[in-house]
């Protein structure tokens, strides 16, 4: 999420540029005036850790960071600077190597990554890479103009999905195979302009939002079956800034401009209650009952109105946000589900909810300000045209580091080996 410079805590303190989740929700990436941090959020309903910051690691070097974004937990870092916003850079964050680096011919507007690709949005174009070795393994030119940088990623390896919008004048998506590259399906989602969009942590759902923002939508990925549809409300339309699905994609996280944070449940709706259900609701679930089954003689505009959803649940912030960005995690320990909100300023909420209490508000646990945290201890580690990008770095040949073990520990440029190299660390050969 691309903020406009939110101050720090004091004189002199960074300036938040860029916050985002990284694929699994175990660490926030944050982009400030002074550098790049990682946070880790494996006790995050109590503590936050700082896992890197890089203008501790060279404090003589300043560099605004515009986008960050880490591979799951590894050491892989891709960075794009303020300065240079058509330049890419992938570091190993641990040892401070900056592994190789590319050039585009516009700004990068966003950056998704997986085990598999590392996607490169511009405004009128897409670049897919290998991430194994960075290899530009497809382009896809003049896509409708694009300049808030919306697509999405699946982060599953097999149902490796790129959605995009395909029309600048109504809510089309995209669906594009990562793996196959081939366009596999284009679904008419909204008629205003897309606002937001993020598959599900199985790659096998898609949720979509446009500008209106009144009404959320998902569908089955690839063939573009309308699952649900949710309404956010109708008093006032708003801008939705984020989707997301929880870790088992029951739960659908939405936040918007607005301080209140909705979450729906996304599974499959039994055709008929139960005796017990209907007996228990009375003359509720007699209306309700009947206008589901009124809506199948209605024109389908007005079906659709009686047959939306309403939030499972809902948080409340303290004051609305330009722009704030969710995720759906649980407790490392107890398996509580969580609510996690960043805010522009800066200020990650916790909350948690009950998966089986429907439309109860979510409790707040714990509200963290990831501009002012105190300094952690050390952490140990975790587990060519002119239109294509220029590459500068010496390791491009060479397969790309996704986990922890297989990183590099030495220069960005290739040399011959010596006692302190990890033997075959860039083969494929085991």
């Amino acid at each position: 999420m691309n903020l406009d410079p939110v101050p720090g805590g004091s004189r002199g303190e960074p300036e938040l540029l860029y916050v985002n989740f990284n694929q699994d929700n175990t660490c926030i990436c944050v982009g400030t005036t002074f550098g790049y941090q990682l946070i880790g959020l494996n006790s995050v309903e109590t503590n936050l850790t700082i896992l890197h910051d890089s203008f501790k690691e060279n404090s003589s070097n300043k560099e605004e960071t515009y986008l960050v974004e880490r591979l799951f937990s590894s050491s892989l870092v891709a960075v794009v600077t303020q300065a240079q916003k058509r330049k890419l850079k992938l570091c190993h964050f641990k040892k401070a190597t900056e592994i190789c680096s590319y050039n585009y011919s516009d700004s990068i507007l966003a950056l998704k990554l997986n085990r598999q690709r590392l996607l490169v949005l511009l405004e009128t174009s897409l670049y897919i890479h290998n991430i194994r070795d960075m290899k530009v393994l497809h382009t896809i030119r003049d896509t409708p103009r694009n300049k808030n940088g919306v697509c999405a990623l699946s982060i599953d390896s097999e149902k490796n999905y790129i959605a995009y919008p395909s029309s600048s004048q109504t809510g089309e998506v995209q669906i594009f195979d990562a793996m196959n590259l081939k366009a596999i399906s284009v679904i008419g989602a909204h008629d205003s302009v897309l606002a937001a969009m993020n598959f599900s942590q199985s790659g096998e759902k898609l949720a979509t939002a446009s500008e209106k923002g009144t009404l959320i939508r998902v569908f089955s990925v690839p063939d573009g079956t309308k699952l649900f549809e949710f309404q956010r409300g109708v008093a006032r339309s708003v801008t939705i800034n984020s989707l997301a699905f929880g870790y088992d994609d029951m739960f659908l996280a939405a936040c918007s401009n607005t301080e209140t944070v909705h979450l729906f449940k996304v599974a499959e709706q039994p055709s008929e209650p139960t005796t017990e259900d209907s007996s228990s609701s009375g003359w509720m679930s007699y209306v309700g009952k009947a206008l589901m089954s009124s809506a199948s003689y209605l024109p389908s505009n007005m079906s659709d109105v009686l047959t939306r959803s309403r939030h499972f649940s809902h948080a409340k912030l303290e004051s609305a946000s330009a722009k704030n960005i969710c995720a759906v995690t649980q407790t490392t320990k107890d398996r509580v589900p969580l609510l996690l909100v960043i805010t522009a300023d800066g200020r990650l909420h916790v909350f948690s909810f009950d998966p089986k209490d429907h439309q109860k508000e979510s409790k707040l646990l714990k509200c963290h300000n990831v501009l002012d945290l105190p300094p952690s201890d050390d952490v140990p580690d975790a587990g060519t045209t002119s239109q294509q990008p220029h590459h500068q770095g010496g390791l491009i040949n060479q397969p790309l580091p996704t986990h922890p073990s297989d990183l590099p520990s030495g220069s960005n440029e290739p040399s011959s080996r010596d006692d302190d190299e990890p033997p075959n660390l860039y083969s494929t050969k085991t």
